[in-house]
């Protein structure tokens, strides 16, 4: 592992990796990793009760953006001393938006991808054994819970902002960038020691594929289960 990312979710984490790999450090872990294989699930939810799983979980991997990684950034400095971390900020009210509209409400919110969410897992038990891993996950870092109720009070932004100030307390400065994916490669590569790439930095618009992600996801698993309950009451 030679880059931690501890910046959180939706500070275009996914732009993040996609640069990171473009700079030679990949793969970069993400949690589209724990997307595409929900069977993760039981080892990230042994490492968030403390067992031993981290370095199997990044095996392979030179670089981890966005959570489940981010959250275990202290963990990993000790894992991994000679790695440097990134730590990618946004402007609080923004975040506490986006928050709104994708993972907060998608565990609680008043929105259509909840409910899709919600019926993906009454039928399927890996994806409810995720979703109650990342609700532990955000209640147990102090930075989502039932003291925000997705009106822009700014609870959430200011959370976000003791977490940056803990990230820049907690990590060495000499290992440790502070840096806005709007700063783009400039900070990036020299802080990393590579060459500034001949194309533009990449920006992926995360908030339609976050939901993108999950109306297909959920649609798909619904489709799924209902054959199967047809299957299974049809004549023989």
């Amino acid at each position: 592992m030679k880059v931690i990312g501890a910046g959180l979710p939706r500070t275009a984490t996914l732009s993040q990796k996609i640069a990171l790999e473009m700079l030679g450090y990949g793969p970069c872990y993400h949690m589209v990793n724990v997307l595409a294989d929900l069977d993760l699930v039981p080892r990230w939810r042994a490492a968030l009760e403390g067992a031993d799983a981290l370095p199997g979980l990044f095996h392979g991997f030179q670089a981890t953006v966005d959570w489940p990684g981010s959250f275990f950034y202290r963990e990993l400095l000790e894992l991994y001393p000679d790695a440097k971390v990134l730590l990618s900020v946004r402007d609080g009210a923004s975040w506490e938006r986006s928050m709104a509209g994708t993972i907060w409400g998608t565990f609680y919110g008043d929105i259509m991808i909840r409910d899709l969410s919600s019926a993906w897992a009454r039928v399927d038990p890996k994806w409810a054994a995720y979703i109650e891993l990342m609700k532990d996950m955000w209640e147990k870092s102090g930075l989502m819970g039932t003291e925000y109720q997705g009106d822009g009070s700014g609870w959430m932004a200011a959370a976000m902002e003791r977490y940056n100030e803990e990230v820049v307390r907690t990590v060495p400065p000499d290992r440790l960038l502070v840096w806005s994916p709007a700063d783009g490669w400039g900070p990036l590569c020299g802080f990393l020691g590579a060459e500034v790439p001949d194309a533009p930095f990449p920006h992926v618009n995360d908030t339609q594929g976050f939901a993108d992600r999950i109306v297909d996801a959920s649609l798909a698993a619904l489709s799924r289960w209902r054959a199967a309950q047809l299957e299974a009451t049809s004549p023989r």
